[in-house]
């Protein structure tokens, strides 16, 4: 069988999967040694709108707007909008494949000053892939995708602090459910997962001037293990913690400086050292467990103990700089680990806002020394929000 686009593929795993397996003590060493996490479905872990990304992919406390659903959706319950859409664009390794890409639709309504419900779709497409036998003969055309469905309900708590739950339906279909002779039967891989997440935010002055402090969490895809066959062993999916906090001054009427961090960590089980000999965990713990064993388990299992355990954790930085509420420019940086991934990239965006519309740009600029599918890449996000007119209101107006 043979892939046309198997090299693209393998730097999807490569890149976001992190599928890196040691399997010996001499694959890992502690100082620099690969030991990467792997999970089912990374597309989850992109970020897929424009705002959050020109700042080094965060926003568990960046000022609420239409796309807080893959971030924290608790913010909702303080956005100051009765309603909005928004759909973003996000070409994906545009130099080397043209029909790969990440699109994103996200919608919220807000029924009173308290409670806020939202839904999005994320839908990857990986492009077309041909299958053939040996003899090069063509057996399948297959458009790769994979999207998930999600929903949530926000509600403020007070006026500092709101909570949201969410639900999630993944759908990953690589192969098209082709598979070679001899081999488990290929399908789609499916899960269903659930979000929690909470929001603070708190007024200040700071040197006679009208400020901010907000906190937010998310515990995202607490969710079903996936396969792709009948194979009993599955993969998780990306659990992920995302806690982040900012801080927002208003330095006169018209301009507004924000200042960012998020820290992220996979609630994944870490890949142990196998003796390749007997077959048996040298250091580690067994991945093999259930999710929230896993969950738990992921914050002391590191083969390399503390000092692994605190590499897994990436960190975004950023910083939004808004002029009459219209015009911003933003830049971030995004850091991992040379052992757990190596993504280390700055960030740079824009954003202008006319009266309900809105219109943000990202661009990404590696620094690892690795190639980065969205290197050098413009993506854009599109977005409305309305203010609810009641009944004979309009009349007024």
């Amino acid at each position: 069988m043979m892939i046309k686009r198997l090299i693209v593929l393998l730097s999807i795993s490569l890149v976001f999967s992190l599928s890196v397996f040691p399997q010996s003590q001499e694959d890992l060493d502690f100082v620099g040694g690969l030991n990467a996490l792997r999970v089912a479905v990374p597309f989850l872990t992109i970020a897929p709108d424009s705002r959050a990304a020109s700042m080094g992919d965060l926003g568990a406390a960046t000022l609420p707007d239409a796309n807080s659903q893959h971030w924290n959706p608790a913010k909702y319950a303080f956005i100051d909008k009765s309603w909005g859409v928004a759909y973003s664009y996000t070409p994906w390794l545009q130099n080397l494949i043209k029909d790969m890409d990440l699109n994103y639709l996200v919608g919220y309504y807000r029924f009173d000053e308290q409670q806020v419900v939202s839904a999005s779709l994320l839908y990857f497409s990986m492009g077309t892939i041909i299958f053939t036998d040996e003899q090069g003969t063509r057996l399948l055309d297959h458009n790769a995708n994979e999207f998930a469905l999600d929903a949530a309900y926000s509600r403020k708590f007070s006026d500092k602090i709101s909570g949201s739950l969410g639900f999630r339906y993944i759908r990953s279909d690589l192969t098209g459910g082709y598979s070679q002779p001899g081999q488990s039967e290929a399908k789609a891989g499916n899960s269903v997962a659930a979000d929690i997440s909470s929001y603070y935010q708190t007024p200040l002055v700071v040197d006679n001037k009208d400020a901010e402090l907000a906190l937010g969490v998310n515990i995202s895809n607490i969710g079903a293990k996936m396969s792709y066959s009948e194979d009993p062993n599955k993969m998780f999916i990306p659990i992920n913690m995302r806690l982040g906090g900012r801080f927002s001054i208003d330095m006169d009427q018209y301009n507004k400086v924000s200042f960012m961090v998020d820290g992220n960590k996979l609630l994944v089980p870490t890949p142990p050292i196998w003796d390749t000999e007997t077959d048996e965990i040298m250091l580690g713990m067994n991945p093999d467990v259930p999710v929230l064993t896993g969950m738990l388990q992921s914050f002391y299992d590191a083969p390399g103990g503390f000092r692994e355990e605190i590499r897994e954790v990436s960190l975004s930085a950023g910083i939004e700089y808004l002029y009459a509420g219209q015009f911003a420019i933003r830049a971030g940086y995004f850091d991992e680990h040379s052992t757990k991934g190596n993504r280390k990239y700055f960030t740079l965006g824009a954003g202008i806002k006319y009266n309900v519309f809105n219109l943000d740009f990202a661009y990404l600029i590696p620094t690892a020394g690795l190639s980065n599918p969205l290197a050098n890449t413009f993506r854009f996000t599109l977005s409305f929000e309305f203010e609810h007119v009641r009944p004979g209101q309009r009349n007024k107006q």
